[in-house]
């Protein structure tokens, strides 16, 4: 979890590396080209997710730099009727921007004046929300020939008129509506395709991703990640090779490997790049006790866009034991590293090393630890493997793993700078204890670390945004914070990197030296990425504000988290723009209240919290959510008299809390109820009830 035991706080912390130090590396690369990309690369409009089919996330333009970003303000803001994450990449073309806010609502507006020009609710059913690992967000649009596609939360796929915002077809993506499958990554368009995947791997759904015909909405191409059996049938011939490396006592529930984010695209090379995810269940031991690597959960796949026929893989984490998703954002360039040419693909998974690959070939260039890592000791440069170290065994009891299953880096996309050669991205330094637990996938903490540490140096817990050199493998600066949820990357050729954190700070940081040039507080906290475009001669910066994502990080709110609303807005900023203003404050949460008299046995309550972890966690948090969504223990009696019809009738459905019926009985309910009055018990006359 984010807030670690106060016992950690004690032990001697080591420095990995000094905020500007001086021995840091200074960018010396050799970009070779960037001009094979896509038209969007060189576009004063933001067309596409990545700016380009390369995903790198460079913004040519330089009306601002790191001379006058020092004036840069407010143009305009919109409100983004929301109280959650806010995630989407906006896209900006022909003078319009669309967005996606919660609940895969899609909004057009005027990007010089904010103007509303037309908004699309697919009216998820709010029920769906349990069916999500993190939170109700959306990453956002693609465009393509007059007509807008976005994924919603409960997997269907849309084509809607640009101009108006009119339905153009609708498509189902679900393999079953049975299982617990979502969208809430943004779609790709390649070759007249509309390439998506789906989330679902913490439910135990099988992976997979699909092109549809971007006029009909017609399924082209499916590619199932995992097999769904040892022998068979299997959907295609990829599947025969992936399933050897699954054991034959295997459990075939699910599997994992679902394809919620990462796509890329190499037109030169004709090569389809998707990242995967992990696997389901987490514990390797109980997914398929006798072992293999179980392709292809964790990997990188390398694919052709006509037919989905694979060319080529690489799996970062085999056999993965964590949760180490390789579903993080992938970057597409051309490097001369050791004297020679390179195409390569870039990607700082969850795992904790920085990868550089061969993008013709798949194979391993380098790949090197960006934070403190303890689970492999390195990656075998000849079998392109990681060598495991044993500290991330918990078969047979516990295991204090960094990172966390929140991963070194998490979703929110990198950028890359043709100008300084540098890759812009946020990281994190935080580790989880993995716990055997029979029979159930959700592993959970201990309250004695000691033994589990053993001699090891922890690094504190905090998150940064790193300045990586791919062709040397090392950083060339970083910033620090005490957050460890933070936003997405953008660099310009005005040598600057523009980056929002969860204490709710817009920053325009010099993109060589990593000095902080503007600050812009904003009073909601950032995970989105910001992009720029330029119309009629001025040049914007754009960005959405709204703190959300899974509850196991929302325990590090920062300052403006919890002073001010999260209020879900729009924010565009230009040069001699106006101030921002902040949102209202919220009103202090004040002690947790006294409990109601609900008693129950060890068993009972011991029962609550598994449930509860498996049911509530993701949303309501571990130990206490911040005022994002309801922290359970400050509960009012009256709640606690109709808990019942809440948690499993649905009483709050409308609200976005959904009914648990068909996963929880009536005594399950109560032994959910028991134990949040004795977290809350526990926790009266803590800090965490002043």
């Amino acid at each position: 979890m984010s807030r670690l035991p106060r016992n950690i706080r004690l032990i001697l912390l080591t420095v990995i590396s000094i905020l500007f130090c001086a021995s840091c590396e200074k960018p010396k690369n050799k970009v070779i080209s960037t001009s094979d990309q896509s038209e969007s690369s060189v576009s004063v409009e933001w067309l596409s997710h990545g700016n380009g089919d390369y995903e790198q996330r460079y913004s040519k333009l330089a009306q601002i730099d790191s001379s006058n970003v020092k004036n840069l303000g407010l143009a305009w803001e919109a409100d983004m009727g929301s109280l959650r994450g806010l995630e989407a990449t906006p896209i900006v073309a022909d003078g319009v921007m669309y967005v996606t806010s919660t609940w895969s609502r899609v909004i057009a507006l005027d990007a010089v004046t904010g103007d509303v020009l037309w908004q699309y609710d697919p009216k998820v059913e709010k029920s769906w929300a349990k069916r999500l690992c993190c939170d109700v967000v959306n990453r956002g649009v693609a465009l393509h020939d007059g007509k807008v596609y976005f994924g919603t939360l409960d997997g269907y796929l849309i084509a809607l008129d640009a101009s108006s915002g009119e339905l153009v077809w609708k498509v189902d993506t679900l393999i079953s509506r049975d299982m617990w499958y979502s969208i809430t990554g943004a779609p790709r368009i390649v070759k007249g395709k509309v390439i998506i995947g789906n989330g679902g791997a913490e439910y135990w759904v099988r992976g997979y991703f699909s092109a549809f015909d971007t006029n009909t909405g017609e399924l082209d191409w499916r590619f199932y990640t995992v097999p769904a059996s040892k022998d068979g049938p299997h959907e295609h011939d990829e599947l025969v090779q992936a399933a050897q490396t699954w054991a034959d006592d295997s459990n075939w529930v699910g599997g994992g490997g679902t394809a919620w984010d990462s796509i890329a695209y190499d037109p030169e090379l004709d090569t389809l790049y998707v990242g995967t995810g992990n696997g389901a269940p987490w514990q390797r031991n109980q997914r398929s006790p006798g072992g293999g690597d179980n392709l292809f959960v964790a990997s990188i796949l390398a694919l052709d866009p006509e037919n989905g026929k694979l060319k080529w893989h690489y799996q970062v984490t085999p056999g993965d034991n964590w949760d180490y998703t390789a579903t993080q954002h992938m970057i597409l360039a051309d490097l001369e590293i050791e004297g020679v040419d390179r195409k390569v693909l870039m990607q700082a998974p969850k795992n904790g090393f920085f990868y550089v690959l061969d993008r013709e070939s798949g194979e391993l260039i380098s790949a090197e630890k960006f934070v403190y890592v303890n689970w492999a000791s390195h990656i075998d440069k000849e079998t392109g493997r990681p060598v495991e170290t044993g500290m991330g065994d918990y078969e047979d009891g516990a295991a204090y793993v960094f990172p966390s299953p929140a991963g070194a880096h998490n979703w929110h996309p990198m950028s890359f700078s043709s100008q300084t050669g540098l890759v812009y991205f946020s990281a994190r330094d935080i580790g989880w204890v993995f716990n055997k637990a029979e029979d159930k996938w959700f592993t959970y903490g201990v309250d004695d670390l000691d033994d589990l540490i053993g001699d090891q140096k922890l690094p504190d817990t905090k998150g940064y945004l790193k300045a990586w050199n791919p062709v040397t493998q090392k950083l060339a600066w970083q910033l620090e914070s005490d957050l460890i949820w933070n936003g997405g990357a953008l660099s310009t050729a005005g040598n600057l990197v523009f980056y929002g954190n969860g204490a709710g700070e817009f920053l325009a940081i010099d993109a060589t030296s990593g000095s902080v040039l503007k600050k812009i507080m904003l009073g909601t906290g950032v995970i989105a990425p910001p992009v720029s475009y330029q119309i009629d001669g001025v040049q914007y910066v754009a960005v959405m504000a709204g703190w959300g994502g899974p509850a196991f990080n929302t325990m590090q709110g920062g300052e403006a988290a919890m002073r001010f609303s999260n209020a879900g807005r729009l924010l565009v900023f230009k040069l001699n723009g106006g101030a921002v203003a902040l949102p209202a404050t919220k009103p202090a949460r004040g002690a947790i209240p006294k409990q109601p008299d609900i008693r129950a046995d060890a068993e009972t309550i011991e029962k609550g919290r598994m449930l509860y972890y498996l049911n509530c966690a993701a949303c309501h948090g571990v130990y206490g959510s911040v005022p994002l969504l309801p922290d359970l223990r400050y509960l009012s009696h009256q709640k606690h008299k109709i808990f019942n019809e809440i948690v499993r009738d649905g009483a709050l459905e409308p609200l976005g809390m959904p009914g648990f019926a068909d996963q929880l009985t009536a005594e399950d309910a109560f032994a959910v109820q028991a134990y949040i009055v004795k977290s809350a018990n526990d926790a009266i006359g803590s800090p965490l009830a002043e």
